[in-house]
């Protein structure tokens, strides 16, 4: 019997992070909270590097389209795990799960390279603070978003092509909260070599890129602040990176321990539960890092929150 093509797929079902009845408010009540702590702070550090021209520079330009990033990357998944929750539905149409697959490779491999890109400014920052200006101009800042938005939309693209290439026969159950790339391999009943192919050559270029940019650019600047003599100068250049490099250790640790420990306990269930420390948690850190460890954005946050008790 020849597998059926899948455009004539009506639905898939999410299987979610548990099937026990007495879970789901607890669930729904604290991933909605999540959510809207994550919306809330990231939407937050947009206003306030875009209301206050003291924030006016490359680096808050950059994390304010991370933040932007981070929305667009959580609620790609977590209003549709809290609709079910509330219906009691696990239903997902096969074109609903095609475009969820397509924008959270969008805007995961965005985060990625915004990440990357932060870095080079931090590098530039440190290593050549007299031309820093110079090198990061607003051309180069707008062109460098851009650029990581046209790979990050071709590159989802051509893993989306990759699935509609795909047949899936009688298993329609994704043990996710959302659909994943590899889940969806997963399920078909034609041949996947090539869509695998595809997946790992794709995930090693474009996430060892951007991570072997990032470790350049932090070897640079260690080395740059190493060679500072005294320790107030040391402290200074390393605090204008600090929060960006613990944004980058979370995003990166994260993600690549739901892969190892994936891998090893060979547990979908287990790698759904652990994806959501990149999927949800690190966003909603996100804003809290940049606030408490940037004296910049506490006060423009504050200078905020006068403005509109007056």
């Amino acid at each position: 019997m020849e597998p059926s093509n899948d455009t004539q797929i009506p639905e898939f079902l999410l299987l979610g992070l548990s099937e026990d009845p007495e879970l789901q408010p607890l669930l729904f009540g604290l991933f909605l909270s999540m959510y809207l702590i994550t919306v809330s702070g990231n939407l937050l550090l947009i206003l306030a590097a875009s209301s206050d021209s003291q924030l006016h520079t490359p680096m808050y330009f950059f994390l304010a389209n991370l933040s932007f990033a981070d929305i667009c990357f959580t609620s790609t998944t977590v209003p549709k795990m809290l609709w079910n929750i509330q219906t009691q539905s696990k239903v997902i149409t096969y074109a609903g799960c095609l475009m969820q697959m397509c924008f959270l490779m969008i805007f995961s491999v965005l985060d990625i390279y915004l990440l990357a890109v932060m870095a080079y400014d931090r590098f530039a920052a440190i290593c050549h603070p007299l031309h820093y200006m110079v090198i990061m101009n607003p051309q180069l800042c707008g062109l460098l978003v851009l650029m990581s938005w046209v790979i990050s939309v071709l590159h989802s693209f051509l893993q989306t092509s990759m699935v509609l290439r795909l047949s899936f026969c009688t298993e329609m159950e994704i043990p996710h909260f959302f659909c994943e790339l590899n889940q969806m391999i997963q399920l078909a009943c034609s041949d996947t070599f090539l869509s695998n192919m595809v997946m790992y050559f794709a995930a090693v270029l474009l996430v060892g890129g951007p991570l072997a940019g990032i470790l350049y650019s932090y070897s640079k600047i260690v080395s740059s602040i190493l060679g500072i003599s005294s320790a107030q100068g040391k402290y200074k250049a390393f605090s204008t990176c600090a929060s960006h490099l613990s944004v980058v250790s979370l995003f990166f640790c994260t993600s690549l321990g739901v892969y190892l420990s994936s891998a090893a306990t060979q547990s979908s269930h287990a790698s759904a539960v652990a994806s959501v420390m990149y999927t949800v948690v690190t966003p909603m850190l996100n804003p809290f890092i940049y606030s408490l460890r940037n004296r910049d954005i506490s006060r423009a946050l504050k200078r905020m929150s006068v403005k509109e008790s007056t």
